[in-house]
């Protein structure tokens, strides 16, 4: 056809599949317009695997190379390399098989390990491991055997000598419960838990899931842990936690998140979802009017090619030793709907990382193919890239699928084949075909030597095997790693196996809290905490303490979390002094800040007391750190005591703690009020400073503290304690919000901007308890206004849940973060049920305001 008429042709199936049926993902009022001349838009022909490989432009120096294809593999969307290189890939053969999603429900999904039997660098052999799954989508190696995910399952399956599967075992009911079968048309794959990575720490971490699993002695073990990004997981060199959204490429953890949930009172603290490089611009090589906002302004550029992400996926770092050095450490980020993937460079100072995109006009790799499709990325035994390329034309699920992407899907036949699927290998230069690893039958003397190898999926893989090996006698060898190994990295992960195989001791700690690597005392600090919590501190606190001196920021950082959890006079003495010189760095501030809860203002006061503290941004930034914390507790005591302390500072000091608190003030949106009962004299001589700035923020602060007397003084709401059988709900309600609704929503009910708005304080889950049972039962969408600021989002609904279940999940909601909502009932949530089974969709704000009741 030429390509006039081909233009012909798309023009007409585009005006014509335009007209189709309204899909779900159309927003009401929406004008979808096609933004780019169907002259400028190419065919999208089904490619082999060898004419895939002309479509690619890569970065001067590399190749691309096909490791796997159709039908040897089909539908990819995770994989993992064992220990002998054989490759583990999930298929999600499921997804999305006609624009309308039929078939999803369907089990045929699969678990499939190829190999290469002839060690020319290609798959050639393909053999199915677990089959007769439902949307399977991750998977993990670990302790003998497989975890895979099927939602909302989460399945061991033991392997046998052959790589056969055992009888599986059930480790979680409540992973990517988004994705359950049984929700039917809300079945939703999109944000639903996946990633299944196991750590440097020896817990496996997951997108999307607010639960980390572990299992080094034969016992499953579940922890709750922050949420993160939404597709896809990876690690640094040190272990640090790197994921993304759909719009935003690239996030990470520079603190463990465990640490900054210690104290609620510290509200957004520092060091967790970081975005280093600020910059989602994207530079295609092709059109791409098939992304589903392609009508919208602003989506793409003038030439009709994607302006900034919108699908990135499954981003990593790169930590093998094939490609040259200044490469090594970058995030490598695939963007599937503009079929490329991104290349960021980073610089850590201090445990503070920045970063860039590697070109401003172009990508590391680019494809002109539409069906490339690359959803994850993973670094190999070789050293080499490897790229999953789920390789379809439509990736959108139905729930998200605006009219505008169907009539691009259909107008150039991307619905269809969905049997497809390729394996690609980025390598440098022209290196020779390594053999296959064999660590799965290695001497544990030469997996302890692994430990330190220059490619990091070598050094992952030994640890991960010598842990699951539980052997006892390892000590020795391990120690010896720590204390006289010449590899930094060797020694991290000699440090970490110990701690998974239970044999740390003080005097390896203390080899390692000596080491010339500033991460390796970092590591060493960390894991000291382990004989601190056994009772074994006096062997190893005198070394923290003394290490407040250490000139890296990073093992400033790390003493900064650590010495909050010992509530002792030498280690707060330490912590002033790391406050005094770090904590004009915002992460060290919180690291501090979030070991102090219920302490704030005794260590205040011992930081205002200290005779040598400096007029500096650190020592302000800490004061003023302490006094927010102070205000959002909201404890008249503390509260009062602190307006003492002030009053009798220094001029700086005062200032530093009162434009905190002005702004604290600034900011509320609650109306909630401190209630004293008099007036705080402290408070007294503010208001009637001589200094104009002190008079100002007084008038501030004055909204958010009150007493008997004062203008607009309501005594605090009396809240009836709840009854035995309400605290009985309340104590369930805790365990299921944090396995239900903490991801979004957070641990401290805070939300999440841009995803999830508070409940702590919020109108919504303190107001009428039939508008929260609708809520929960079916879900809201917006826009709505809470807390007065404004969310744009879809929360689905809870109704698969059972009565008891949602009373208690949402009496907690009510009655936690000092929410005064009064108890629900199964009863009052049979009887909303009831009345809405007619209900097939999310609520709007306006609907749920027409309901008023208890």
């Amino acid at each position: 056809m030429s390509r006039f008429k081909h233009s012909i042709t798309v023009g007409l199936l585009l005006v014509a599949s335009l007209t189709v049926q309204a899909q779900n993902g159309d927003k009401a009022g929406e004008k979808q317009t096609n933004r780019v001349p169907v002259e400028l838009i190419p065919p999208a022909p089904v490619l082999s695997p060898e004419e895939s490989l002309k479509t690619f432009v890569i970065e001067d120096g590399f190749r691309i190379q096909l490791v796997a294809a159709e039908p040897l593999v089909q539908s990819p969307v995770a994989m993992q390399f064992d220990g002998d290189g054989r490759m583990w890939i999930v298929e999600m053969t499921g997804y999305m098989q006609t624009p309308d999603g039929k078939g999803e429900g369907d089990p045929v999904g699969k678990i499939v390990i190829l190999e290469d039997t002839d060690g020319d660098g290609r798959m050639d052999k393909r053999r199915i491991f677990a089959d007769g799954l439902v949307m399977p989508r991750a998977l993990s190696l670990v302790h003998g055997g497989l975890l895979v995910a099927e939602p909302p399952k989460l399945w061991f399956y033991p392997i046998n000598k052959d790589q056969t599967a055992g009888p599986r075992k059930e480790i979680a009911n409540d992973y990517a419960k988004e994705n359950d079968p049984s929700r039917g048309p809300q079945s939703n794959p999109e944000h639903a838990s996946n990633g299944l990575m196991w750590a440097m720490d020896n817990w496996i971490y997951s997108a999307n899931h607010t639960t980390r699993f572990r299992n080094t002695d034969g016992t499953w073990k579940r922890e709750t842990t922050a949420f993160r990004g939404q597709w896809g997981m990876s690690q640094d060199n040190y272990g640090r936690l790197v994921y993304n959204s759909n719009s935003d490429q690239f996030r990470m953890d520079l603190v463990p998140s465990a640490y900054l949930a210690r104290n609620p009172n510290l509200r957004s603290p520092a060091g967790l979802n970081v975005d280093p490089i600020r910059n989602q611009n994207t530079y295609p090589i092709r059109v791409n009017p098939g992304v589903n906002r392609g009508y919208q302004p602003g989506t793409l550029r003038e030439d009709g090619k994607l302006r900034t992400f919108t699908a990135a996926a499954g981003p990593v770092i790169y930590r093998g030793d094939n490609f040259p050095r200044e490469y090594r450490g970058n995030a490598f980020v695939p963007e599937p709907s503009a079929n490329l993937i991104k290349r960021d460079i980073f610089t850590d100072i201090d445990g503070t990382v920045t970063g860039k995109q590697a070109w401003d006009d172009k990508e590391f790799l680019a494809s002109t193919e539409e069906r490339f499709r690359p959803v994850n990325l993973y670094n190999g035994p070789d050293g080499a890239l490897y790229i999953v390329d789920l390789h379809r034309g439509l990736i959108q699920h139905r729930i998200y699928l605006t009219s505008y992407l169907r009539g691009q899907t259909e107008s150039r036949n991307l619905q269809a084949p969905v049997d497809m699927g390729r394996i690609y290998r980025v390598v440098y230069g022209s290196p020779t075909n390594s053999a296959a690893p064999k660590l799965e039958s290695a001497s544990q003397a030469e997996l302890v030597a692994a430990l330190s190898s220059p490619n990091g999926w070598t050094r992952d893989t030994a640890q991960r095997l010598l842990v699951g090996s539980q052997d006892e006698s390892l000590g020795a060898q391990l120690a010896k790693v720590v204390k006289a190994g010449r590899s930094s990295f060797g020694q991290l992960h000699a440090l970490w196996t110990l701690e998974g195989l239970n044999q740390l001791d003080a005097g390896t700690l203390l080899a390692a809290s000596s080491s010339r690597d500033p991460k390796v005392r970092v590591a060493a600090i960390r894991l000291s905490e382990g004989l601190i919590r056994s009772g074994q501190s006096a062997a190893i606190l005198p070394r923290l303490i003394a290490m407040a001196q250490d000139s890296q920021g990073d093992v400033r950082l790390q003493l900064a979390l650590t010495l909050g959890m010992v509530h002792d006079r030498a280690a707060e003495a330490a912590m002033v002094s790391i406050a005094k010189n770090s904590a004009n760095n915002p992460i060290v501030r919180d690291a501090l800040l979030s070991g102090l809860w219920n302490r704030e203002v005794e260590f205040l006061e011992r930081l205002l007391g200290d005779k040598t503290l400096k007029q500096d941004e650190a020592a302000s930034e800490m004061i003023a750190g302490l006094a927010r914390c102070v205000m959002v507790a909201a404890k008249a005591p503390s509260v009062g005591r602190m307006f003492e302390l002030l009053a009798n500072a220094p001029e700086w000091e005062q200032d530093a703690a009162l434009d905190a608190l002005a702004e604290v003030a600034s900011k509320s949106k609650s109306g909630k009020r401190v209630v004293f009962t008099e007036e705080p004299k402290a408070f007294r001589g503010f208001e009637s400073s001589s200094q104009a700035k002190v008079k100002a923020a007084a008038a501030k602060i004055a909204g958010l503290i009150t007493w008997p007397g004062q203008p607009g003084y309501v005594p605090p709401p009396v809240v009836p304690a709840l009854t035995q059988s309400e605290q009985a709900l309340f104590d369930q309600g805790k365990t299921l919000y944090l396995s239900t609704c903490g991801a979004c929503h957070q641990l401290n009910g805070l939300g999440l901007d841009g995803l999830a708005p508070p409940l702590a304080e919020s109108e919504w889950a303190n107001g009428p308890a039939d508008r929260i049972i609708r809520i929960v039962l079916h879900g809201v969408r917006g826009p709505i206004d809470v807390g007065g600021r404004r969310f744009e989002m879809e929360m689905p609904g809870l109704g698969t849940m059972g009565d008891a279940q949602l009373a208690a999940m949402i009496t907690y909601a009510r009655r936690e973060w000092d929410n005064t909502g009064s108890p629900v009932t199964p009863e009052m949530v049979a009887k909303v049920r009831g009345e809405t089974s007619a209900q097939t969709e999310a609520w709007t704000a306006a609907e749920l305001m027409k309901v008023g009741g208890r």
